[in-house]
């Protein structure tokens, strides 16, 4: 206990000036977009500006939005490693930001499958590394004690930047045509190098960071990431397991969704009603992930991600009651709630269950590679049963798979709010500590 008092009374004397705070605030909003490439947008360039006449159908592109798949996933644990051992994590960002858009800019002078596929992967692999740099820049930059409510800020400007960057691509498109989101990529990683320059380097507390609690000497001394003492932690390990079943009913949903709207409506006004479900359902994010990020101590981590699980299998439920294309936009606006509490509350999780370890970025890794793979799996299992049985049922099975999560958390996940570092004996989180006597 001596180590995490001291960590917490450095965190306490050491508060993070207006600048760190106003550096985090730009980067999550101006980093939003870059960090997931050129994403849908992908499929659209390499479909309707390259097209059959290039070797592009829905074949090769979906083989390369899969292979940059596969590449950030296997990237996923080494990134968070990465992340716990550099004490320039500024650069590392900074040259993320960097990779990720060359790799899209470089997009329109090749036309080769293998270079386009090596390209996408590097943007993928970039792209790794910018969740757990994040949630470890923020952390050493506010401590635990603000960390939940910190995060929740992270997150509504993260959402916030998606929704802007979505709008301005969606308008822009009208008059430019795809090329646009090239041009708005470049724009925003300069703009998020500039955002992760506003953060002092001296700002960030590399132990901290990375969720120790020894002293500097200490601290010195140890390795951070190892993967072994993680994988003893057993509660963690559920806890990858439950994100990984969040993800395998949670990611299918709007791919289906956007199908449906397509045989139901065409693709003209299918590609309209989605990008407004992308829009609005991100307008929904913000104020839900700020609100668990101010009140994820006071209610506890578990009851809130139990809504979460929720609402994700009512959602499932609800979109096999009508075929009408506002019914379904206005369903899919539920999953601004579920993914807002998700993206809130997954790094302070995470945090609660690694603090006094140095294993905190080496733990998103790992638990982000598990919810990858529930992610990738998703997809193929909602178009098995949607070729098979139709989309009623394939989102039946989608919200039952969600269900079963509910009661996974519910019957295998402790609360997890102040718990200190994992026992020993349990793998699990340590004890809560005490409140001081009056």
């Amino acid at each position: 206990m001596a180590g995490l008092n001291q960590t917490d009374a450095r965190a306490s004397v050491r508060a993070p000036s207006a600048a760190a705070l106003r550096g985090l605030d730009a980067l999550n909003f101006f980093l939003a977009d870059v960090r997931d490439g050129l994403g849908p947008y992908l499929a659209i360039y390499l479909l309707a500006v390259r097209g059959p006449e290039q070797g592009w159908n829905e074949a090769t592109i979906g083989l390369v939005i899969t292979l940059s798949g596969i590449a950030g996933l296997v990237a996923q644990t080494p990134a968070g490693a990465l992340i716990d051992r550099t004490s320039h994590k500024r650069m590392v960002v900074i040259a993320a930001a960097l990779a990720v858009t060359a790799s899209c800019l470089i997009l329109p002078f090749i036309t080769n499958f293998t270079l386009v596929a090596a390209t996408q992967s590097v943007a993928g692999i970039a792209g790794a590394i910018f969740p757990p740099a994040l949630a470890a820049i923020t952390l050493g930059v506010v401590g635990p004690k603000m960390f939940s409510k910190r995060i929740g800020r992270n997150e509504g400007f993260n959402h916030a930047g998606n929704a802007v960057s979505a709008a301005l691509a969606g308008s822009t498109a009208y008059f430019f045509g795809p090329i646009v989101v090239f041009w708005l990529m470049a724009i925003l990683a300069a703009l998020s190098i500039g955002a992760m320059l506003m953060i002092p380097a001296e700002a960030i507390d590399d132990d901290l960071a990375r969720g120790l609690d020894h002293d500097a000497e200490a601290a010195s001394s140890e390795a951070p990431s190892g993967l072994t003492a993680l994988l003893q932690n057993r509660t963690l390990m559920v806890f990858a397991g439950l994100c990984a079943l969040f993800h395998l009913a949670n990611a299918a949903m709007l791919p289906s969704v956007g199908q449906l709207l397509t045989k139901l409506s065409g693709k003209d006004h299918a590609t309209s009603l989605i990008a407004v479900c992308i829009v609005a359902a991100q307008c929904v994010m913000v104020p839900v992930a700020v609100f668990v990020g101010a009140r994820a101590d006071a209610i506890g981590r578990k009851p809130i991600f139990l809504a979460a699980f929720g609402i994700l299998a009512i959602r499932g439920v609800l979109y096999t009651l009508s075929d009408n294309p506002f019914w379904l936009v206005g369903v899919q606006l539920l999953d601004g709630i579920g993914a807002g509490i998700y993206g809130a509350l997954f790094p302070v999780v995470v945090a609660d269950l690694t603090r006094g370890t140095g294993r905190f970025n080496v733990a998103q890794g790992a638990v982000a590679t598990a919810q990858g793979i529930g992610a990738s799996f998703s997809a193929t299992l909602a178009g098995v049963i949607i070729v098979g049985a139709g989309f009623s049922v394939a989102f039946l099975s989608l919200a039952v798979i969600a269900a079963v999560g509910f009661a996974g958390y519910l019957l295998l996940m402790p609360e997890t709010r102040g718990s200190t570092a994992p026992d020993a004996r349990t793998g699990g989180p340590g004890p809560m500590p005490q409140p001081a006597a009056a």
